[in-house]
């Protein structure tokens, strides 16, 4: 368990960098392809010609301007800006310089594209600036003599923006995605916080009132050795089971389960168990059980366990002493577990207040159960619980 663990703990930990390896080498491809292309017959000209002026034979200025509006697209997610001033710049040099139309140009819709994808300072500054020079690259080529109108320039700077806009989309919905898995592993951590106390609760709880409860009752018998020596052997029975089951609880949270733990997970079938140690904390129990255990989920087998435990806790902790029934009744979709306490009335019984019975109510909800606990009208207290059996 403890390996496997770990080795999740490794790929959780290997995983960004292989995602980050995998999208730098995806723009390197895609920067060589531009550049690559830009000198293959048939397709080295398919590309972006704004001016439309007749053209100049390509020389070592323009294969320099091909790898400049194409290379830079490697650094396209870490310098968005610096991408795009490069690509732009020699884009506007390369129109300007009426070299013939190269496949490269269209490195100037994926920086674009970029900056909007992952811009995320000063993107209005960048975006003035980047109108600012395509109206002086559209007045500069208009006095060159290019035929295009000015509704071509237009038309051509809002295709620009779309693609600007795509990445600002692409990115808000990235941004929103990742918010909703961070809230979505927020609330998970918080369950599972939640339930790790509800966990530490019933264990302590339990076994500390047990032992609180048969240290009183000793300092009662000091003229009867053998029942004090009785009542310190239930205190340190009962401490080795707390202990037992605190590092089984612990060591399940962190993967490293405890050898001395096996068997101590929480079941319908340890019921007995956990009544005798309560007798044996001087609590008259009795468990009485109607029909055959079926197999059940674990959850709700778990449910099941800790309301009988946390019942028999306050029976212990507010009627020390007076009778306490445990029943269940095992059937076919549902098991019932009723625990009763007799004796008078005590304050702060059946309230629900306190942190044990709310966690109950909680954890048997959970499973699609219900819980009901409150005073007896002829005095005691009764704590009712109905679970579905559901699939192991």
């Amino acid at each position: 368990m403890s390996r496997l663990a770990a080795s999740f703990r490794l790929m959780a930990m290997a995983a960004p960098w292989s995602r980050r390896t995998d999208v730098v080498l995806a723009d390197v491809v895609l920067a060589g392809t531009l550049a690559g292309l830009s000198f293959v017959p048939g397709i080295a000209h398919q590309g972006v010609d704004l001016a439309d002026l007749p053209d100049l034979p390509l020389d070592a200025v323009g294969v320099l301007l091909i790898l400049a509006q194409s290379l830079p697209l490697v650094m396209r997610r870490r310098w968005p800006a610096g991408c795009l001033a490069v690509v732009g710049g020699a884009f506007m040099a390369f129109q300007l310089l009426r070299y013939p139309t190269a496949f490269a140009a269209l490195g100037l819709i994926v920086a674009l594209y970029s900056v909007g994808a992952h811009l995320r300072r000063r993107s209005f500054t960048v975006a003035v600036v980047a109108v600012v020079a395509y109206v002086g690259l559209a007045v500069a080529l208009h006095e060159l003599g290019s035929p295009e109108r000015p509704l071509d320039y237009t038309t051509f700077l809002l295709f620009l923006v779309a693609c600007w806009a795509t990445g600002v989309v692409v990115r808000e919905r990235s941004a929103a995605e990742a918010e909703r898995v961070r809230l979505a592993e927020a609330a998970v951590v918080a369950a599972e916080r939640a339930r790790i106390a509800r966990e530490l609760h019933d264990v302590v709880t339990h076994h500390v009132t047990a032992m609180v409860v048969q240290a009183d009752a000793a300092q009662f018998l000091a003229g009867q050795p053998e029942r004090v020596t009785t009542g310190l052997e239930a205190i340190s029975e009962t401490g080795r089971h707390a202990l037992t089951d605190l590092r089984y609880l612990l060591g399940a949270l962190d993967g490293t389960p405890d050898a001395d733990g096996e068997g101590r997970e929480p079941s319908v079938s340890r019921l007995p168990d956990l009544v005798a140690r309560t007798r044996g904390a001087g609590q008259p129990v009795e468990l009485v059980e109607d029909g055959q255990p079926g197999a059940m989920e674990k959850a709700a087998e778990v449910a099941a366990y800790r309301v009988v435990q946390e019942a028999l806790t306050n029976a212990v902790k507010h009627a020390a002493g007076e009778r306490t029934l445990v029943h269940v009744r095992h059937g076919e979709e549902w098991m019932e577990v009723e625990i009763t306490t007799d004796g008078p009335s005590r304050p702060g019984l059946g309230r629900g207040g306190g942190r044990g019975l709310v966690g109950l109510r909680e954890r048997v909800s959970v499973v699609g159960g219900e819980l009901s606990a409150g005073v007896r009208s002829g005095g005691g207290f009764t704590v009712r619980a109905r679970i579905p059996m559901g699939l192991r």
